[in-house]
């Protein structure tokens, strides 16, 4: 995949704007660049030092196209670990258009997807976990994935993957010495330091691998599902959460019948609100399929805020009818956290607050002795009581202290798989240890846990794995 050709890309979003930056990169970048550049001060950029700037204008066959400021990069001081050049141009689609033609008809051609991050991977600036948090960094929308990101592209995960890597190839070489002297029954690697060695890796790859659970949300957002039956207040509590008129809200039965969704940041944390149909039996053709998707969007949510209107409890069984709805949804749906938020508080009457209050704590001390646990929360949409209450049990949801400490999570599903594969290994190893397996059958697996352990940093790889990665990456990146 390593290509000689000098590649060229606008490396800021296309269109108009202030300013512009076209990068070109290969071997040929500042001898390309000085044919078309002509410095207000007569300089010769082939003879400038790496990492200067200079002010001039590109010419095409004496037409000036533009006044530009022309950075250049020599060799290993680059990005990409090759000659490099960014021309700062003005704005205008026209302007980035001319001189990104004007360097393919000088000897450029236009950089596919991720191909100046793939450069730099290939020359060795940076491993392969480091390249994709690039691309992680670029989408990252708050602060808790912009940390992670950061983290990552800075070389924790891979620094702690390397160091396992290196001290089990280290072991791997002492095991393989060992098959050379098989008639001597020779053993060169201690086994009480290698099998404190597995212990340790297995322990370090189950942190990472728990880790997962938590990144994962933190990179793609919580999915939080608000459901409940029509005209309890859903709409105006998306509105109230959003600080914004997102949905329409109406008296009238039924306004919702499709899904809505936003995002919001939560003390770092993106969580992505979908306002639903509300659940009852109906004949309206039009919002019974709004009905099914409600179900198909509990499906896929973390967290579901179940709403009820608390001012028209008037009577027991109807709270008894209300609990037995919960009831039901914890039981067909066991593994989603699930918030009820007793809506309207601010119309309630006293005695049926009270009411309410009792019958939910007894119900929460109820599901106490079968392990389950239960949160409620009384709120008033419409007047924005409650809301922050609502925000801080959201986060209680995510377990922050490993971002807090600044420890490595793991956001990506491909190192994810790669690191159960080397953890199977590993307990493979620790199990052929226990049972005094011979050598050249711990081998083997040791083998295979260094193959998934290079398989995250890109010691070891293929042209299709990277094909696939570098395509999601953006043109000019």
């Amino acid at each position: 995949m390593i290509s000689n050709d000098t590649i060229v890309a606008l490396a800021t979003p296309s269109g108009a704007g202030a300013i512009a930056v076209i990068r070109v990169s290969g071997k040929e970048a500042i001898s390309i660049a000085s044919g078309v550049f002509q410095s207000i001060s007569g300089k010769d950029i082939t003879k400038q030092r790496t990492h200067t700037l200079h002010l001039g204008h590109i010419v095409d066959q004496g037409k000036v196209l533009d006044q530009v400021l022309l950075s250049i990069f020599k060799g290993t001081n680059s990005y990409t670990g090759e000659n490099t050049v960014e021309i700062s141009c003005h704005g205008s689609t026209y302007i980035q258009q001319q001189i990104i033609q004007l360097l393919l008809r000088k000897g450029c051609r236009m950089a596919q997807a991720g191909e100046f991050t793939l450069r730099s991977f290939l020359n060795g600036k940076m491993d392969l976990s480091q390249a994709e948090a690039v691309a992680d960094l670029i989408a990252s929308d708050n602060e808790a994935s912009h940390q992670i990101a950061m983290q990552q592209m800075r070389g924790g995960f891979s620094n702690e993957i390397a160091k396992l890597r290196e001290e089990l190839l280290n072991f791997a070489s002492l095991i393989e010495l060992e098959l050379d002297f098989a008639e001597e029954d020779v053993e060169f690697a201690d086994r009480t330091a290698f099998h404190e060695l597995v212990n340790r890796i297995e322990f370090v790859l189950k942190r990472l691998i728990d880790s997962f659970a938590v990144g994962n949300v933190i990179k793609n957002g919580i999915p939080v599902a608000i459901v409940g039956e029509p005209n309890v207040g859903k709409s105006t509590l998306l509105n109230a959460l959003l600080n914004e008129e997102r949905a329409i809200v109406s008296d009238i039965a039924g306004t919702t019948r499709d899904t809505i969704e936003d995002e919001l940041v939560i003390n770092g944390i993106g969580f992505r609100f979908i306002d639903t149909a509300g659940i009852r039996e109906t004949q309206d053709h039009v919002e019974s399929i709004g009905i099914k998707k409600t179900f198909e969007k509990i499906e896929q949510a973390q967290v579901v805020l179940y709403l009820v209107d608390g001012s028209q409890f008037n009577a027991e069984s109807q709270l008894e009818l209300f609990i037995n709805e919960i009831g039901k949804i914890q039981n067909q749906y066991p593994q989603k956290s699930l918030i009820v938020i007793v809506n309207k508080k601010d119309v309630i009457p006293q005695d049926t607050f009270n009411q309410i209050n009792n019958r939910l704590s007894a119900y929460q001390e109820e599901l106490s002795t079968v392990n389950r646990h239960l949160s409620t929360i009384f709120i008033s949409a419409k007047n924005k009581e409650g809301i922050e209450d609502l925000k801080n049990q959201l986060l209680s949801f995510v377990n922050t202290g490993a971002l807090r400490n600044n420890e490595t999570i793991v956001t990506n599903t491909r190192h994810y798989d790669s690191l159960l594969k080397a953890l199977e290994e590993i307990q493979k190893v620790k199990w052929g240890l226990q049972n005094n397996l011979s050598s050249d059958l711990m081998a083997i697996d040791i083998r295979q846990a260094l193959y998934y352990f290079g398989e995250i940093t890109g010691q070891v790889t293929n042209d299709e794995l990277l094909g696939n990665i570098f395509a999601n990456f953006c043109i000019g990146k």
